[in-house]
């Protein structure tokens, strides 16, 4: 179909009907800073979301603004609703939820991450999310101990 028979609000209408974030099925499980950041995204979503709908919102042309803080607002709210804050156990002295581990790989290059919950996961900034496969080969082994992980076998050398 030619372009000229295509109406200009059509990019516009597709934009307003921006798909929902997904979701994750696993539990969501934060860290204490993880939920700080939650309720930060929460209240930009929110801000946001006034902020479109007092610029007239889906009335007055630019449906996008409010498409995407709706959906963001949907997204951050399900998100906070169900955190589960999880404090690490003092008492127990192998790899956690919120912990920095440094491994060495076989092929000898040292990591460390911080395992955290899905929203906080960066790898670049070196936090990876507890359902990562490197964070479960991570999860329940102490200073010392091997596990196989993607790639090789790695040993856990500390527990931050």
């Amino acid at each position: 179909m030619s372009v000229a028979f295509t109406k200009e609000g059509d990019s516009e209408a597709f934009a307003a009907d921006l798909p929902d974030r997904p979701i994750s099925t696993h539990p969501n499980l934060v860290t204490p800073d993880g939920l700080a950041e939650i309720e930060l995204e929460l209240a930009a979503a929110r801000a946001a979301y006034s902020s479109a709908q007092s610029a007239g919102g889906a009335a007055d042309g630019d449906r996008t603004a409010m498409a995407r803080a709706t959906r963001d607002l949907r997204y951050w709210s399900a998100r906070r609703a169900t955190a589960q804050v999880l404090e690490r156990d003092p008492s127990k002295s192998v790899a956690q939820f919120g912990d920095r581990v440094t491994f060495e790989r076989e092929d000898g290059r040292v990591q460390t991450f911080r395992i955290v919950g899905e929203d906080q996961a960066d790898p670049a900034k070196g936090s990876i999310s507890y359902v990562a496969p490197i964070a479960r080969a991570l999860l329940g082994k102490a200073v010392g101990e091997v596990s196989a992980a993607p790639g090789g076998e790695i040993e856990i050398t500390a527990i931050e």
